[in-house]
């Protein structure tokens, strides 16, 4: 049996004995009301016994400070599910797109988790996110850009973040992805073990259909989406 809670702004899907927590952090937008976004995905992943914690925030320009504030938020969750169970258990981090800059940045480098699942990383900076910033600022006369900023981020990420077990996962037709970048960066870090995977999709292909299925059935869901977010959580049971 599984409960599902709202701890912390987290939507925490607690079965009754999980052999692993997943702290989730969707992208943008996407992530305000990642238990309908992302519905297929997180229900695989407790059918696989694992407890799911998935973030809700609201997208702003300090990214820093949303990294920080998700980090806290899973760490207070985490320790309510030890008291729940009279154990620890180890997490896995998994990020999609704004979602798995906002895991490379938190506070502890990824020291506290045992291994990082990043799907459709997205670094792009405020203008290229946001279409009519770029003409919106000149027009009022105002700088405005993502903190970090895109170069600050790939900094940070190859000075401070220590996780060595990463799994950089990609789609061939996502337009919005970054994540050569992101391994490259990574790559460059002594005894990095990082490794790429490329599956046919695109940057949504992760994002279940779960309001449509809501109020039109079972019907309307999209078949290889459903095949795509199945494979994920295979590749994540088996990557070590």
């Amino acid at each position: 049996m599984t409960t599902k809670k709202y701890y912390f702004n987290n939507y925490c899907y607690w079965p009754s004995n999980p052999k692993i927590i997943i702290e989730f952090l969707g992208g943008s937008y996407l992530s305000t009301k990642p238990d309908i976004t992302y519905k297929r995905f997180i229900k695989s992943l407790v059918e696989r016994n694992y407890a799911v914690h998935a973030c809700r925030y609201f997208p702003e320009f300090d990214h820093q400070s949303l990294a920080i504030k998700a980090w806290k938020d899973f760490k207070s969750c985490k320790k309510l599910l030890s008291n729940r169970l009279g154990k620890n258990l180890i997490s896995y981090r998994i990020g999609h797109s704004l979602g798995s800059k906002l895991h490379l940045i938190a506070p502890d480098g990824g020291r506290n988790c045992k291994k990082f699942i990043s799907i459709s990383f997205n670094n792009f900076g405020a203008s290229e996110s946001i279409p009519f910033l770029k003409n919106f600022s000149r027009k009022f006369e105002f700088n405005s850009e993502f903190s970090p900023s895109p170069k600050r981020t790939l900094k940070i990420i190859q000075n401070t973040y220590i996780q060595k077990n990463n799994l950089l996962i990609k789609f061939n037709s996502d337009n919005l992805d970054q994540t050569s970048e992101l391994l490259n960066c990574l790559r460059e870090r002594e005894e990095d073990k990082s490794k790429g995977v490329l599956l046919k999709g695109n940057h949504t292909t992760i994002a279940s259909a779960g309001l449509r299925e809501d109020l039109l059935g079972e019907w309307a869901d999209d078949n290889f989406k459903r095949k795509s977010i199945h494979k994920i959580c295979e590749i994540i049971d088996n990557h070590s």
